[in-house]
């Protein structure tokens, strides 16, 4: 396999990835197993749990000193900072009290005083450090929620978010159709090069308000991104429990991942440093992972 081509998935903690029993050996019961033995197997992770709950420096020391020397780890932005609504519960207790007594159930990033958001940037960032200083931080991965729309207000958001994240190299994934909609595509593309934004290549059931169309191209010299969400149109808008994972439940054939291959090595070639994410729900997950790669050897 091309070196600086990647594969892994989205999280090594995944609750139906340690349950279905074809992943982990019997004996990786512990978080610190289980790390160690992913990155055995695979070059990069998404980490997942940053985009519900902010994650500490704490963590992320503990991430770099159990993986090994060139591992890579490509971090979800913290929900807030996506769009998308948040639990005050999730934040940290001093915010928290911070806001007050009268605090939304919800809350969304517009919902906070800017002092608050500026500390959670500064907080955000802290936690990264130790993952930076390490060389093992990849991308920080902002998927934007379908309500960041390609308007005013969705376009100064996006910038908003680069402007905080000044150093760091940011990928975007939106998550409605506006941004790419007809004559919108070469827009945006132009946009997130404006921005440096690495362009993330998305794969997922398409014919939703909150999913865009699979535009395989590159707008950072750096990296080039794809994510595969699947295929699974039935549960992709599901309500409840089960839509949160359900909506992943696809497993990709051999025969759609070797489609995909001449447009990776396609957007590879040229670049100075390629770095491809493939994102399926696990267990599947995995083993279409290591499909993948056998697929890019």
């Amino acid at each position: 396999m091309t070196s600086d081509i990647l594969v892994g998935t989205a999280s090594w903690t995944d609750k139906t990835l340690i349950a279905c029993g074809r992943f982990y050996p019997p004996a990786c019961r512990t978080a610190e197993q289980r790390l160690r033995f992913y990155a055995d197997q695979f070059p990069l992770v998404e980490v997942d749990s940053s985009y519900y709950g902010m994650p500490t420096p704490q963590n992320a020391q503990l991430w770099a000193e159990r993986t090994p020397a060139h591992f890579t780890f490509n971090v979800k932005a913290f929900r807030i900072f996506t769009g998308h609504q948040t639990q005050p519960a999730v934040l940290h207790k001093d915010i928290q009290q911070a806001l007050g007594p009268d605090v939304p159930r919800t809350l969304y990033y517009a919902d906070l005083p800017p002092e608050i958001r500026d500390e959670l940037w500064r907080r955000f960032a802290e936690a990264l450090e130790p993952l930076r200083a390490a060389g093992k931080l990849g991308a920080l991965h902002f998927q934007f929620a379908p309500r960041v729309m390609r308007n005013r207000e969705g376009i100064a958001h996006v910038e908003r978010c680069v402007e905080k994240m000044a150093g760091h190299l940011l990928a975007a994934e939106f998550r409605h159709q506006s941004w790419f909609a007809g004559e919108h595509v070469d827009w945006t593309l132009d946009f997130q090069r404006r921005l440096g934004l690495v362009h993330t290549v998305v794969d997922s059931p398409q014919g939703f308000a909150n999913c865009v169309p699979c535009v395989f191209d590159v707008t950072n010299p750096k990296l080039a991104l794809v994510r595969l969400h699947g295929r699974n149109r039935e549960m992709w808008n599901a309500k409840g429990l089960a839509a949160s994972s359900g909506r992943f439940d696809y497993w990709y054939a051999q025969e759609e991942l070797a489609a995909m291959v001449p447009e990776i090595r396609h957007r590879h070639a040229g670049r100075t440093r390629a770095r491809r994410l493939q994102h399926q729900q696990p267990g599947p997950g995995a083993v279409g992972a290591r499909m993948m790669r056998a697929l890019l050897q």
